[in-house]
């Protein structure tokens, strides 16, 4: 399990670490975070939606007999005041001992999901994983990581502080990316240290661009039969361009945002857009693989 500030996933699958079968792959939109992400505390319906989702979690783990469970946390439950309380009431309701770890092992398990999903190479790539608390970038190739860091500066941070107002106006964009030049600096850094050919973008949002860009072409897309996906750079920013002009409920009608990336992706887009631009990157591709699939190679290894 992957318990993220937005999205719960649940994946239980047999095999080995590389060839598996999944028998079950869920996500649930627990949104942890709304409404109190930058105050550092999980409100009532959050916290409560947690329980109910971790409660369905279980009955599933048990109706497939499940044998081994890993429950990762991370940088909702582990910035939140009340965190501590949500694991313990997860025990007590279904057994489940859930690890908060830290950003640092958060983006080596990106790493593992991803290099299990054959997206890696031997010239060097920037993973970016944007969550709703924090951002992991790491920049590697398939033999190891060179460098890697977390920032809390995920999607559901940056829009509580940044997207009030919808469509979000010009001079919030400014705002948002002249934070982003601040707080990412050490990335910076890291780049010039190592320059990479390509960004592969670890599920989540990079998924939304995938799906929205081949229905509009009025193609198939099934995340389950497309574990890697390779963007047209400039179809890719003028994607990004549409949605952050958007209004929410152009976003909700769009084929291929789930509901509960109708906001978000907003300010996720954004920082993609500013990584993408501030880098000068051309070569950027989705992998559906993330820290879950990192954890299960672990588990399976």
């Amino acid at each position: 399990m992957d318990l993220g500030t937005n999205m719960f996933h649940l994946l239980i699958a047999e095999g080995s670490a590389a060839k598996y079968h999944e028998i079950v792959h869920e996500q649930e939109a627990v949104k942890l975070g709304e409404g109190g992400i930058n105050m550092g505390v999980i409100q009532p319906a959050a916290f409560e939606r947690g329980i109910k989702t971790m409660e369905r979690f279980h009955w599933l783990i048990t109706k497939y007999n499940v044998q081994q469970v890993r429950a990762i946390a991370t940088s909702a439950l582990r910035s939140a005041a009340n965190g501590q309380y949500f694991i313990e009431e997860v025990k007590i309701r279904t057994g489940i001992s859930i690890e908060i770890i830290d950003g640092d092992m958060e983006a080596a398990f990106i790493y593992k999901g991803i290099k299990a999903g054959g997206c890696l190479s031997g010239q060097n790539s920037l993973i970016i994983d944007i969550g709703g608390g924090s951002v992991e970038f790491i920049i590697c190739n398939d033999a190891w990581i060179l460098w890697k860091q977390s920032f809390e500066i995920g999607a559901a941070r940056l829009m509580d502080t940044f997207h009030r107002t919808d469509p979000i106006p010009p001079e919030s964009i400014a705002a948002l990316n002249l934070y982003l030049e601040v707080n990412l600096k050490d990335l910076f850094s890291a780049v010039s240290a190592y320059p990479v050919e390509n960004i592969i973008g670890s599920s989540g949002v990079f998924e939304s661009y995938a799906e929205v860009i081949e229905l509009a072409k009025g193609n198939s897309f099934d995340l389950k039969n497309t574990k890697h996906y390779n963007f047209d750079h400039d179809e890719l920013l003028v994607l990004i361009e549409k949605i952050v002009l958007s209004t929410h409920q152009e976003r909700l009608t769009t084929n291929g945002i789930i509901p509960a990336r109708t906001d978000m992706i907003v300010t996720a887009s954004l920082l993609t857009r500013f990584v993408i631009n501030k880098l000068r990157i051309n070569k950027v591709m989705m992998s559906a693989n993330s820290l879950k699939e990192g954890v299960l190679a672990e588990m399976m290894g």
